[in-house]
């Protein structure tokens, strides 16, 4: 073995020991649907200037979920009840009523002149004249203060953050940054204060959030009269914790909320999927991704059988990144996490791809060079299909809210694992194994000495795919329109996420457990009714729109069950993925889309990005379009799904497209169409292997994973098979119909190949090739 891979085979032990350490002692963060929660239920009050109806309601709801996103809890879930109420629940949280006292505080932050010592201590029992802007309250000692008008609130603020000076002495503190209007404000108010005395209370700015004064600092003696501190920030200091400091911070960074709300009720609920459906979906979840074991075993022989075993390892690194980070782990989240352990088989396959070529090319070059040179021109194909990725997942992540900011997150732990799993952990484990005598002799064993079954079949067939790529272009768009069609005639089938509808709980003479309880309403014809455990032994039924005769249809089918079935709760409920979040959700995935277009456009051409980009649009219609002639719910799970679809999408094109510049840049005369066809057919093996990989766990999903995964599972097959579809004959074509009125010349030689520099067409030497000659 060489330097090079000793160093990769004790660093992936090391990763793969600090991984095992953490999934051992370190316990995984659940959601709802799997371990339950914390259901708070918040009031909203009037206010003197604001009514407490729908519409601040609404606003009231996204304060909440980011301040709820601040407090590290990922997956809530919130509703708006009524006119007047929001129904909060809140997975795995440690410290429920640390929560629901951060959810409940209305956080009006306001900055006052201090106009000197009051006269007399404010009537508690009254509060402030609502007539007045002035307010009478104790600073941090407790001495009573009169106080000016607000002069700064807190929507001045654009950040906070918690800090600890360890060298001033200062303990906890929150530090504030303004705008750019406020940052001026601010200055007037502390050059004011500055025209007073040292040590006279009018040289005092009080800080007020809620109607207390959490911080009346003086203004520095050194600031002079009219001048101001010109910063644009300020500090917070005062006797914090660190909890309080870092609560006070994301209070003040979450903004104030419209009205004041009262905390009504705080009970535990249970799981809305029942042991059986998650036992089901656990056992589907290990046979799919035994079957892609198995399938790139016997494809690739010990390569392949390395392969997994590095699969294995991606699944453990990536299990422990989630549980490290505090990622909440939903089903459709370790399906997803499944999917991906077949997914990221793709890296291995196109570096085995690039070898087997190697193998065909020269015969008698040794196994170990074949595989260094995969490994070498496999890596600009994963690099940017990887870079795409994670550019998505960061602006998902940063830009989007609630589920879509958690899948941005879990996206890119996958990305980052994959690749560490495939060019660190499967190449030290190939390159030992490509070391061995037995295993470079006997080329039926190590698995890519040979070209496989289905490259030999497409060179001896040459197929002419694009003597007329218009012909594919229709055929795709006759595709989309009978999508659009359905969209249109039988319309999407929006789930109670996006339209909300009604909760109703129910209290039954007899025991009902989660499963039998869905089973009973799904033959009553409510499968979409999502059933979950409440209080002492109630049931708690959330599904979408139901009138009074559904909702009786509801309460006798359990009784069949239950007995007695009393109705304790009716209401009727907003959507859990609101206005806001969806907006958010559409602005990041735009400017996601924006600029991979541009990353494609400057490591490609902007032929190919932007048929990149429309082959992904292609996709995204023919799922939803799919979806709408099946008339199967469009809700949470299958907008997981079709994140997911769309960075399939991306991956398969960025693969050929890679190809079709290499060969390209070494064939500059040669027809662009002839270029296209050889890097289509040398790149349908990876794309086939790769496909198979990821339908065995979704094909196992779809069939043993039970009602809870079906749709996830569907929309997915669907995704890959179209995805595989428009990499081929939807971007390929759409660059060749698009290339005939562009400009640019052809890519220089060996462009994102890493190859030799000077005459077009020279490869640089072989790394295990001292260069002699016989």
């Amino acid at each position: 073995m060489n330097r090079a891979t000793v160093v990769r085979a004790v660093l992936a032990v090391a990763v793969l020991l600090v991984s095992v350490y953490v999934t051992l002692t370190m316990s995984p963060r659940l959601g709802l649907d799997l371990q339950g929660g914390t259901r708070i239920v918040l009031q909203a009050r009037d206010t003197a200037t604001v009514q407490a109806d729908r519409e601040t309601t609404d606003r009231t709801l996204e304060v909440l979920r980011q301040r709820i996103d601040s407090l590290g809890v990922s997956e809530p879930t919130l509703t708006r009840s009524g006119e007047d109420r929001i129904i909060v629940e809140l997975p795995d949280v440690q410290d429920p009523r640390q929560a629901a006292e951060v959810i409940g505080r209305t956080a009006q932050l306001t900055f006052h002149a201090v106009e000197g010592p009051a006269a007399e201590k404010p009537d508690e029992e009254t509060g402030p004249d609502p007539g007045s802007d002035r307010l009478t309250l104790p600073d941090e000692q407790g001495r009573i203060l009169a106080l000016g008008a607000a002069r700064l609130s807190g929507a001045g603020v654009e950040d906070a953050t918690a800090g600890f000076d360890a060298q001033g002495g200062a303990g906890w503190s929150v530090s504030l940054e303004f705008r750019k209007d406020a940052g001026q404000d601010w200055k007037r108010l502390t050059g004011e204060a500055a025209c007073h005395p040292a040590g006279d209370d009018r040289r005092r700015v009080a800080i007020v959030l809620d109607e207390k004064v959490i911080s009346s600092p003086q203004v520095d003696p050194s600031v002079g009269c009219r001048a101001g501190l010109p910063s644009g920030a300020t500090q917070i200091t005062g006797s914090f914790s660190a909890d309080e400091a870092r609560d006070l911070a994301l209070l003040i960074k979450g903004g104030a909320l419209p009205v004041p709300v009262e905390i009504v009720e705080q009970r535990t609920v249970g799981p809305t999927l029942g042991a059986a459906a998650i036992d089901a979906s656990a056992r589907a979840a290990l046979i799919g991704a035994a079957a892609t074991a198995l399938f790139v075993t016997f494809v690739y022989r010990l390569f392949g059988a390395l392969a997994a075993v590095a699969l294995a390892a991606y699944g453990v690194i990536s299990y422990a990144a989630l549980i490290a980070l505090g990622v909440t782990l939903t089903l459709p989240g370790l399906a997803g996490f499944v999917l991906a352990i077949g997914m990221a088989v793709d890296a291995n396959v196109l570096v085995f791809e690039r070898a087997r070529e190697e193998c065909a090319e020269r015969p008698k070059r040794s196994l170990r060079s074949a595989l260094t040179t995969g490994f070498k021109k496999a890596w600009s194909a994963v690099a940017d299909s990887n870079a795409t990725t994670l550019i998505a997942a960061g602006l998902l992540f940063f830009l989007g809210s609630g589920p879509v900011k958690g899948f941005g997150v879990t996206l890119a732990i996958g990305v980052v694992a994959s690749m560490f799993s495939a060019l660190v952990i499967a190449r030290a484990l190939t390159e030992i194994a490509a070391n061995s005598r037995f295993v470079s002799d006997y080329r039926s064993v190590n698995g890519i000495a040979r070209p496989g079954a289905v490259r030999t079949w497409l060179v001896r067939k040459d197929p002419r795919l694009f003597r007329k790529p218009v012909r594919w272009l229709v055929v795709s768009a006759a595709m989309v329109a009978v999508a659009l069609a359905g969209i249109v005639v039988r319309g999407v089938d929006l789930g109670v996420e996006f339209t909300g509808g009604r909760l109703v709980e129910y209290s039954t003479s007899r025991p009902v457990d989660v499963e039998t309880a869905r089973d009973t309403l799904a033959a009553a014809g409510f499968g979409d009714a999502e059933v979950t455990t409440a209080g002492d032994g109630d049931l708690s039924v959330r599904t979408g729109k139901l009138d009074n005769d559904g909702e009786h249809a509801l309460r006798t089918a359990l009784a069949e069950e239950g007995g007695e079935t009393t109705k304790v709760r009716d209401e009727l409920i907003g959507p859990s993925l609101g206005d806001e979040l969806r907006r958010n959700a559409l602005i990041a995935l735009a400017v996601a889309v924006a600029v991979q277009l541009a990353y494609l456009a400057v490591r490609f051409r902007w032929t190919f990005a932007v048929a990149s980009v429309g082959a992904m649009v292609h996709d995204v219609i023919l799922v939803v379009g799919a979806f709408a002639w099946l008339g199967r719910p469009v809700d949470g799970i299958f907008l997981a799904a079709l994140l997911t679809v769309i960075g399939y999408s991306v991956n398969d094109s960025v693969v050929v497209f890679d190809r079709v510049r290499e060969l390209w840049g070494a064939n500059r005369r040669t027809p662009l169409d002839t270029i296209a066809r050889r890097a289509v057919l040398q790149t349908v093996p990876r794309t086939v292997n790769t496909g198979m990989g990821a339908l065995f766990i979704l094909a196992a999903l779809a069939v043993l994973g039970g009602d809870s995964l079906a749709d996830f599972a569907l929309a997915l097959l669907i995704g890959v098979c179209v995805g595989t579809w428009s990499s081929v004959f939807t971007a390929v074509p759409g660059a060749l119909a698009l290339e005939r009125t562009a400009k640019a010349p052809p890519p220089a030689p060996g462009k994102g190949k890493g190859t030799a520099r000077g005459r077009p067409g020279a490869s640089r030497r072989d790394p295990l090739d001292n260069g002699a000659r016989v």
